[in-house]
């Protein structure tokens, strides 16, 4: 079976070994994604809400080069650093996710790579 790997051009993927996404055959793993920009930067910080959208638009652009959309998923796991953060990042997974209505776990981690970053999220997704 073909496996296709994504990379967001992260400098990190290369050095820790990991892909942004892969696909084999019609499944679609999105490694967990936060809200850090293309220059290292922490979007939204101290706002929950604000770094669930923007990890989301980049599991959609994810999504979309593996040729795949939002209402392939099948799973979401979302991983926050404080649990009552829930409804804030559970609001902006409802804006992506309302029709689609994916099997969803959110947990709460005692911290994630950098500080600021509040929330992480990954997906899974059939294709076909």
């Amino acid at each position: 079976m073909q496996r296709q790997l994504i990379s967001s051009g992260a400098p990190w993927e290369a050095s820790v070994g990991y892909s942004r996404a892969v696909k084999v055959g019609n499944l679609v793993f999105v490694s967990g994604t936060t809200a850090v920009d293309g220059s290292g930067n922490v979007i939204g910080r101290n706002d929950a809400y604000a770094q669930a959208r923007y990890a989301l638009e980049k599991i959609g652009k994810a999504l979309e080069t593996a040729g795949a959309s939002f209402e392939h998923v099948v799973r979401t796991r979302m991983f926050v650093t404080d649990i009552n953060d829930w409804e804030a990042v559970g609001k902006a997974h409802g804006e992506f996710f309302n029709e689609v209505r994916p099997a969803a776990t959110m947990v709460e981690v005692s911290r994630l790579i950098d500080p600021e970053l509040l929330v992480e999220i990954e997906v899974d997704a059939v294709v076909g």
